[in-house]
């Protein structure tokens, strides 16, 4: 296998860039109705100025319906525009955010894994999530952007119509403080983006928190860890509060400014109808527009704190969807039979380990160091890829290393102790895919059967989100169940047994035998009910084998082994 990234580097620059390309029909229509919206809304004002002056010369119905009339018009055309327009934007942000979030949850849920530079998972539900919905927002924010641009742009033109001067004390003001804008709105986006870090940080810890709530009560480090939590989380509590005292820094010296421009405005128009040079009715439309330009004003010099925002967003999005694998899979196929071996595999406290299993043997490894045990675990899961550890695994004849991802899952299960359990249902955790023939064999093997007959909808029981409803043992037992409904060529089993009772174990131990007879089965354990049931144990020692024979022969010749097993 090799590690180099044949993956196209996706900065964030490049993501939005995407964001809008896919959606550029919608943008433009969207574009069209929002700059609709805003034209009409500054033809109210001009409107507004005409009719006075007209009004003044001929006071007649007929010229009072045809002002009402386009009155009317303008209104309906306002209040269409915008529904549409937004509908059409909001629309497309939802969908281009649905997208993101799909790519990101797809890139965490690759057989190979990604090196996504120490992330979280609980980070990475946040990019997906939040970062996803920010990112997507530059969908709307290009539109409302561009709309603004043609209000501000209509008002100086009706006003420079009017004189000159307004027309430019609009242009140049707009200019100035956007200027002064694009500065602070820099500030933003370095702010927010270090911000989204630390609350993805909180976010994966509270998450590990929830994952070990049991194991922490039970040797009192719960208050450690709470602790830790509350350093986390007070630290993104700081980074949010400086966020929002440079947003509303931001906020209140754009209002400020756009309030300024306002004010100038009316003067100067006040000021040029007092001198004579424009008309009343212009005064009534230059003081309408100076009123009404602090809407689009106020939303174009909001529109590059969401740019920024939107860009460190997807800043983020690219460190998951830009990682190179952690190793690059083969493509070829095991052979059939299930033969396992390791050769030599040096990894964490493994030892140049090496044994192997022939096809359809029942073999238990008995580990002397836990941490030995989840070493070999994460080697034969493909956690730990080939090119992390010395030396070479084999599954069916084939290197691991020359095998494909799909192939490897396809003839090889390694189940964890610690098997993650999903909202649903019994059926649906035990046979994600329907498509098990041997589920009810693997429930009766596990001895599910009486968590089964427990409940009046059977299979159907709901199960809630981590198996929140069920004990541990209950757990465990599902766990082992999909396993082995699984039927693979060769079953890894990690500990299955270390929450059931010894009458349960026994029980279990004969059924796994029974059922996976002519498949090849490993188990790493230290129960006796499944070491005795092997066809022989390996004995795990500071990573290495250090003794080969049956449960009861070992027994009754090594008392290490005794002390270590015997309950």
């Amino acid at each position: 296998m090799m590690t180099t990234d044949t993956q196209r580097p996706r900065p964030g620059a490049a993501i939005l860039r995407t964001a809008l390309r896919r959606n550029i029909g919608a943008m433009i229509a969207g574009t069209v109705l929002m700059g609709l919206y805003q034209a009409a809304e500054t033809a109210f004002p001009i409107a507004l100025g005409l009719i006075v002056e007209h009004t003044m010369q001929d006071r007649s119905l007929g010229s009072l319906g045809v002002s009402i009339g386009s009155l009317a018009v303008i209104i309906t055309t306002v209040s269409l525009s915008w529904r549409f327009g937004m509908r059409v934007l909001q629309k497309a942000n939802t969908t281009e955010a649905h997208r993101w979030r799909v790519q990101v949850a797809a890139c965490g849920l690759q057989p190979v894994a990604r090196d996504v530079d120490g992330l979280k998972s609980g980070e990475i539900l946040t990019i997906a999530t939040e970062d996803a919905d920010q990112t997507a927002d530059i969908i709307e924010v290009v539109p409302l952007l561009v709309s603004s641009l043609v209000a501000v742009v209509v008002a100086a033109v009706a006003l420079s119509l009017a004189d000159i001067r307004l027309g430019l004390l609009v242009i140049v003001g707009t200019v100035g403080i956007l200027s002064i804008l694009a500065v602070m709105s820099q500030r933003i986006g370095s702010s927010t983006q270090e911000q989204q870090a630390k609350v993805a940080r909180a976010g994966a810890k509270v998450a590990d928190l929830i994952i070990g709530l049991r194991p922490l009560h039970g040797f009192g480090g719960n208050h450690a860890a709470f602790g830790s939590y509350r350093r986390v989380s007070t630290d993104a509590k700081r980074q949010a509060i400086t966020v929002a005292r440079v947003n509303g820094a931001y906020a209140g010296t754009a209002l400020a400014l756009n309030a300024v421009l306002a004010a100038a405005v009316s003067l100067t128009a006040g000021w040029l109808a007092f001198e004579g040079r424009i008309s009343i009715g212009e005064l009534v439309m230059a003081v309408g527009l100076a009123q009404f330009i602090m809407e689009p004003l106020k939303m174009f010099s909001e529109m590059p704190k969401y740019v920024m925002i939107a860009r460190a967003s997807a800043e983020r999005m690219a460190l998951v969807l830009s990682a190179p694998p952690v190793t690059v899979p083969g493509s070829e196929r095991p052979s059939p039979g299930g033969d396992l071996e390791v050769d030599g595999v040096r990894h964490g406290t493994l030892r140049g380990l090496k044994f192997s299993v022939t096809a359809g043997e029942f073999v238990a490894i008995a580990p002397y160091q836990p941490r030995a045990a989840a070493d070999l675990v994460a080697v034969l899961a493909v956690n730990a890829a080939p090119p992390a550890y010395e030396g070479v695994v084999r599954l069916g004849g084939q290197e691991l290393a020359d095998l494909s991802v799909e192939a490897v899952r396809e003839h090889l299960l390694v189940n964890p102790y610690d098997a993650e359990i999903f909202g649903g249902t019994l059926r649906t955790n035990i046979d994600p895919s329907g498509s098990s023939r041997t589920l009810p064999e693997a429930v009766e093997a596990s001895m599910l059967t009486d968590v089964v007959a427990l409940h009046r909808d059977g299979l159907d029981y709901a199960v809630r989100d981590r198996g929140a409803n069920l004990s541990g043992g209950q757990r465990q037992r599902l766990s082992l169940a999909r396993a082995l409904a699984a039927d693979t060529d060769v079953l890894v089993l990690h500990n299955p047994t270390t929450a059931v009772d010894a009458v349960t174990e026994q029980l279990i131990a004969r059924n796994i035998a029974k059922l996976r007879r002519g498949r090849t089965t490993l188990v790493i354990t230290s129960s006796p009910a499944l070491l005795d049931a092997a066809d022989r144990v390996l004995v795990l020692d500071e990573g290495v084998i250090t003794a080969e024979d049956t449960h009861r022969n070992l027994l009754a010749g090594d008392e290490e082994y005794c002390l270590a097993v015997a309950r």
